[in-house]
């Protein structure tokens, strides 16, 4: 069989030209957005095809060697025909908190994502060019040769880029000053850099050491009722398709009938699961959260449970992300415990078992969290039963691009209709047991979700970057007739459902409502004890 024949420089070169002139159509898209294409603007996005090709190249002349050279390039080709495969299909960027949602991913998620075009790319863009660079045979030299080639190439690439900075130092200026975004959609440039960064933030402050806080919680003796509470987390809802928020389309026919109340501008803590989710149970906000951080401290069902409540946390999704690590959880995703499952194991499975859970617990308050499966992406048409199927055209595939934007809303506005049935299910669950508890239910979803705008689809682009549609979610909360006007001013509750709110509201808006007592509690952040605290 012919093998081809070349040195370790000239490998490293020919995989890098692959993989900016064949996994970077992304970058370039964006590119083209800023730079209309003429003359100047051409030889300036050749320029840079050359520098980041150059950049590729330093950086692979620093880490391949003897018996590294082609285990790095493989790596780097595999990986950058995924991200390719992901940039180019859904416009999400490889930054480091999509990396954390990688690692945070299960197996049903991941095969939602796996489509014939995405294997395409890792077969063409990774495996096939993966098979030439391990088949190649190096050609040997002294090691004085070798590091005399690798110097050279440095040192051209270098030249080259100092040589790009001068013709076209004006163009690059603007670049990297006002348009830094655009770095984000580099390959592998991006994902490379991010993933120092996570590694570096992984380790960073990582010790043994745990913080407790609200050791002095306590539920007073003063409180005779008994509080049941339901919080389910939301999935991947966004606030502006919720009919009760205004929306066009009836996808809250059931909870339109139910005295809710719904927040419109209510803002998320990050745009994907993996840092929403333990950011809004815990203490410390946006601006203060750290994923180590909270991983070691305790969280507001930490603190709950000190005080005496029962909590409990019911999950239909990937996992609480460490919230629920010291208290009681169950996953609903095998129809081994869940017993509403077609396709997949539905939300409304964790009601089943609910009363009976309620009904073993005959002392304390009860809190219970409800994780749903919601509307994950990009498999929308998954996340409801047939009879759910409302809005039509759908689209019934993954690959969300080969969709048109009508039938992608369609389906994902069927995934909210079933969550109305879901939310408005829980509500007559908590109804039958307003006797004995004063019951609430409390919904927020963790993020939102882009559904085409701008071509740009899914979730988990960096806060700054990310558009409403992924950070302004669907806050709701209904109370029970047992409650009365001097706990809750209802009134003055409706007439603040356009005031800003976020998930750092929820930490203390959650002890206010179970009436826990601990110095860690700010009234000032009670959504509802605001400005009515005494």
């Amino acid at each position: 069989m012919y093998r081809i024949k070349t040195t370790s420089s000239r490998l490293i070169i020919a995989v890098s030209i692959l993989i900016i002139v064949c996994g970077n159509f992304s970058f370039l898209n964006q590119v083209l957005e800023v730079y209309p294409l003429n003359v100047k603007n051409g030889l300036f996005i050749a320029s840079l095809a050359v520098m980041f090709a150059c950049g590729n190249i330093l950086v692979f002349s620093l880490v391949c060697y003897k018996y590294t050279l082609k285990p790095v390039l493989i790596t780097v080709l595999l990986l950058s025909s995924l991200a390719a495969y992901f940039m180019d299909s859904y416009h999400v960027i490889i930054d480091d908190v999509m990396i954390d949602n990688i690692f945070n991913t299960d197996s049903a998620e991941i095969f939602d994502l796996v489509t014939i075009k995405s294997v395409l790319y890792f077969v063409l863009l990774g495996i096939g060019p993966s098979v030439l660079v391990y088949t190649t045979t190096i050609v040997s030299t002294s090691q004085r040769t070798a590091i005399s080639a690798r110097l050279i190439l440095s040192g051209s690439c270098v030249g080259i880029v100092v040589l790009c900075g001068i013709f076209f130092g004006d163009s690059y200026a603007s670049f990297f000053r006002e348009h830094k975004p655009l770095r984000y959609h580099a390959n592998p440039s991006c994902y490379v850099y991010s993933a120092g960064k996570y590694l570096n933030r992984f380790f960073k402050n990582k010790s043994n050491k745990f913080s407790f806080i609200g050791l002095d919680a306590k539920i007073p003796t003063s409180d005779e009722h008994r509080e049941l509470i339901i919080f389910v987390v939301g999935e991947t809802a966004r606030a502006d398709h919720f009919s009760l928020n205004g929306y066009r389309r009836k996808t809250n026919p059931l909870l339109e009938k139910e005295s809710v109340i719904s927040f419109k501008n209510f803002w998320a803590c990050g745009t994907s699961t993996a840092i929403s989710v333990p950011c809004m149970f815990s203490i410390y906000g946006r601006y203060n959260y750290d994923k180590n951080l909270a991983k070691q401290s305790d969280n507001v069902l930490d603190v709950l449970q000190r005080s005496g409540v029962n909590v409990v946390w019911f999950d239909n999704n990937s996992g609480s992300k460490g919230v629920a690590d010291r208290v009681p959880f169950t996953s609903y995703k095998s129809l081994e415990v869940n017993t509403v499952c077609d396709i997949e194991c539905r939300d409304e499975g964790m009601l089943v078992d609910l009363q009976q859970y309620i009904d073993n617990h005959t002392r304390g308050d009860i809190f219970i969290v409800l994780h749903q499966m919601g509307n994950h992406g990009p498999a929308y048409y998954k996340r409801y039963p047939a009879q759910f199927e409302i809005f039509t055209p759908t689209c019934q595939t993954n690959q969300l691009e080969q969709c048109s934007d009508e039938s992608v809303i369609n389906s994902y506005d069927n995934a909210i209709v079933y969550t109305d049935h879901f939310l408005a299910k829980a509500i007559k669950l908590l109804s039958k047991n307003n006797d004995q508890f004063e019951s609430a239910l409390f919904y927020v979803s963790d993020h939102g979700e882009s559904l085409g705008e701008n071509n740009m689809y899914l979730h988990g682009l960096p806060y700054w970057l990310a558009p409403d549609s992924q950070t302004n979610v669907p806050v709701i909360m209904w109370f029970s007739d047992s409650y009365d006007e001097d706990e809750i001013d209802f009134i003055d509750l409706k007439n603040n459902i356009n005031k800003k709110y976020s998930h750092d509201n929820i930490f203390h808006t959650i002890l206010g409502l179970m009436e826990v007592k601990t110095t860690v509690y700010d009234p000032e952040m009670d959504i509802i004890k605001h400005g009515h605290y005494k």
